[in-house]
């Protein structure tokens, strides 16, 4: 009898370490550094793909949201050199015969196991020739993706995910947002949506699948809505423990929703700290990364001895969230990525292997005294190592 009791206790302690969320420390990286007034490095997003990581990253143009084709680097292992940036052809600029230009913005890179190809997913822009961002074609602004092999080192030209013919559809993006693929090898994609880019902004998830060429809609879930402002947009989707959450920007707070299959979601709430009061992340993205044993939200709030940053957004916080109440546990947030006088509200967050999840972002040089305070116009990898393994799908 006392056997089998010192058995039981034996597992009920194994069980509670496994529960205890994770800890990790932080390896800060240096990619590249560029600040010359005539463009920025930005929107920086890392994949693993077999033997290494791809990392897509854009020129930020000095004008509002204006930014160049998509250029790619590349990482032999985790830790060898980097190469590129590499601008290839076909996910370049498209020049149009009035003076239009064709682009892609918002990219987010995701690896797909079950064909072998990197998937970039990210919002179709028309560009005045000052650049400025159009909207004078119906259904101009909608999602599309390119196609990465990883063994020949070649990208497929961008092509449009077709959706329904819907007017909410007619504005339709995934844009600096997390998508993710199920165990079935279907993918779950989180859009925002409107009748035009005028429209206040919903939220909604679009199942889709992918035959290593194209990427095919099948349906969508629920549609979430909030009078507020712009509404519900950028939204990033991960899962953990056999449910999905959403974070969702708002130009006033960030929000938060769950479902239990990642197409149905419950009415969004707004993030808050386990102690009741607000986070204080408004009007720009969050994002997740998810370990095994526990669910880390990535964000930048007001609060933090940071109101020369536009938006405060810097430095760039990681605190677990309290899966149950869908809040934030103050007690264990972190800076990962400090502020030195740039912002930085526009990164990546990503799983690379059972050791490490890396937070990607460049330094946005847009106030007058960013230099003064440090900033160089880096592009940062924070490597996030895990004190155990994260056993989690990828």
């Amino acid at each position: 009898m006392k056997a089998y009791l010192c058995v039981l206790v034996l597992v009920a302690v194994q069980m509670l370490h496994a529960a205890e969320p994770p800890d990790f420390t932080v390896k800060l990286e240096t990619v590249i550094k560029h600040d010359d007034g005539k463009f920025l490095w930005f929107h920086p997003r890392a994949a693993a793909v077999p033997g290494g990581v791809v990392m897509t990253i854009q020129k930020h143009l000095k004008v509002s949201d204006y930014y160049s084709g998509l250029y790619f680097m590349r990482r032999e292992g985790v830790d060898g050199a980097w190469s590129g940036p590499t601008l290839p052809p076909e996910i370049d600029w498209q020049p149009q015969p009035d003076g239009v230009t064709i682009s892609v913005a918002d990219v987010t890179p995701g690896w797909h196991a079950k064909t072998g190809r990197l998937i970039a997913i990210g919002a179709r822009v028309r560009y005045s020739p000052k650049g400025k961002q159009l909207d004078d074609v119906k259904r101009s602004h909608q999602t599309v993706y390119a196609v990465y092999d990883p063994k020949s080192a070649k990208w497929t030209p961008w092509q449009v995910l077709e959706l329904p013919a819907e007017d909410q559809f007619n504005f339709a993006r995934n844009a600096c947002a997390q998508w993710l693929v199920k165990a079935d090898r279907t993918l779950l994609i989180p859009l925002y949506i409107g009748t035009s880019a005028k429209d206040r902004y919903s939220t909604t998830v679009a199942e889709c699948q992918f035959d290593g060429t194209q990427l095919t809609f099948i349906k969508h879930g629920n549609v979430l809505r909030l009078a507020v402002a712009r509404g519900l947009y950028e939204p990033s989707l991960i899962a953990f423990g056999g449910r999905y959450y959403l974070t969702l920007r708002n130009d006033e707070r960030g929000y938060v929703s769950v479902s239990d299959d990642g197409l149905q979601f419950a009415e969004p709430s707004p993030w808050t700290f386990d102690d009741g009061t607000e986070l204080g992340s408004y009007n720009t993205q969050q994002h997740w990364l998810a370990h095994s044993d526990g669910l880390f939200l990535l964000y930048t709030r007001r609060g933090a001895n940071n109101d020369h940053i536009v938006r405060h957004r810097a430095p760039l916080f990681m605190a677990r969230v309290d899966t149950e109440k869908l809040q934030i546990v103050r007690s264990s947030e972190r800076v990962v990525i400090p502020e030195r006088g740039a912002e930085m509200g526009n990164f990546g967050a990503c799983r690379i292997n059972e050791q490490e999840s890396w937070v990607t972002v460049s330094e946005g040089m847009f106030m007058k005294d960013s230099v003064q305070r440090g900033a160089e116009g880096a592009t940062f990898v924070a490597r996030i190592l895990w004190s155990k393994p994260n056993i989690s799908a990828p």
